[in-house]
């Protein structure tokens, strides 16, 4: 089982950049798929990026270019550092953990809220 905790959010202008950062404590985290997802009011849960503890990372079409997610695994920590942004950023940004076995559940963080102004 793996405890997942955010820090970073806030409010930025439009262009601005903010870090977002997610310390997982637990389990062994190099076992873990890492991602980030965001969910807009009134709109459903949406991946954002995601990356393997070998490095291999996957991004919404909407933020390729913008965004970067990486981790350190010797501080089991995933960070996301999201550049350029835009008011259709603003959204609650999770993290999000899944054990590589198969069948195991999802881990959630509590949320951070990002907030980009016009």
């Amino acid at each position: 089982q793996v405890q997942l905790v955010e820090s970073g959010g806030g409010l930025v202008q439009a262009g601005g950049s903010l870090r977002l950062s997610c310390a997982a404590s637990g389990d062994n985290f190099s076992n873990y798929l890492m991602g980030w997802y965001r969910q807009a009011p009134g709109k459903q849960r949406e991946l954002v990026a995601v990356m393997t503890s070998g490095g291999s990372t996957n991004y919404a079409d909407s933020v390729k270019g913008r965004f970067t997610i990486s981790r350190y695994n010797a501080k089991n920590t995933v960070y996301l550092q999201m550049n350029s942004l835009k008011p259709e950023d603003t959204a609650v940004y999770y993290c999000h953990a899944k054990h590589y076995r198969i069948g195991s559940i999802d881990y959630w963080g509590q949320g951070t809220q990002v907030t980009v102004s016009a």
